[in-house]
């Protein structure tokens, strides 16, 4: 793919192969060329798993501190009382077997799905629609839950959902924010999601957990954080 000037331009203040710390990862991120809009930070990890074995997956769900910066649309698939709960929490849509049609029929303007368990028997038929935009909802992940109210104040809030896998090649990507929050705000949510990381890693897991960690957003190149960053607080 061809780069732009600002890309060009960009990759010229820094060296691809240094490392960094937070602090001046972040500061450099900033310093790339602005583009139009507010671009999403992401963090990436490249994990020294073997994503072929069940018990190597690593997948889990993290609270960002100061949120995504994003409005998520959340949805909730349940029935009975459970209704009402969802709606008083925020939930955007809630419904059961008329949301489980509606999305067979195509609809998906949503960003996180809800269910509770007596659903999933329904819901499991969207397992194709679903599963492949990471939508599907899981018991690991906190989204098949009779805590219905809870799951989307969370989600509301900021957490998000991680996984790497062998269909993910091993790596782990996830939004810690916008480049509009300050860099105190961009460091604190980076810190939740490593930690939560590296908490995660598999007992089976040989050798180096995290081979690579970059900083960047959706348009910058990505800059390499220093392993000393990695500790567990």
């Amino acid at each position: 793919m061809a780069r732009g000037k600002k890309y060009k331009q960009a990759m010229e203040n820094f060296d691809r192969a240094q490392t960094y710390s937070w602090t001046d990862a972040v500061k450099l991120l900033k310093e790339f060329p602005e583009r139009k809009f507010d671009e999403t930070v992401e963090l990436s990890f490249s994990l020294g798993i073997d994503g072929r074995q069940a018990e190597q997956i690593v997948r889990g769900t993290v609270m960002l501190p100061n949120g995504t910066g994003k409005e998520l649309r959340v949805l909730v698939i349940t029935q009975g009382e459970l209704e009402q709960e969802a709606n008083e929490a925020g939930a955007d849509y809630v419904g059961a077997a008329d949301m489980v049609e509606k999305i067979q029929e195509g609809w998906l303007d949503f960003d996180v799905v809800i269910a509770s368990p007596d659903m999933m028997g329904q819901v499991g038929k969207l397992g194709r629609i679903l599963g492949p935009r990471g939508l599907m909802p899981n018991p690991k992940t906190g989204t098949v839950t009779r805590d219905v109210g809870q799951a989307v104040r969370e989600a509301k809030a900021g957490r998000i959902e991680y996984r790497a896998d062998s269909k993910s090649g091993n790596n782990a990507h996830m939004p810690i924010g916008r480049l509009s929050f300050d860099d105190a705000a961009l460091i604190e949510n980076a810190r939740a999601v490593t930690e939560a990381i590296l908490r995660a890693k598999p007992a089976s897991s040989k050798g180096l957990y995290v081979k690579k960690l970059t900083l960047s957003t959706v348009m910058s190149p990505g800059i390499r954080i220093d392993r000393s960053e990695l500790a567990l607080t």
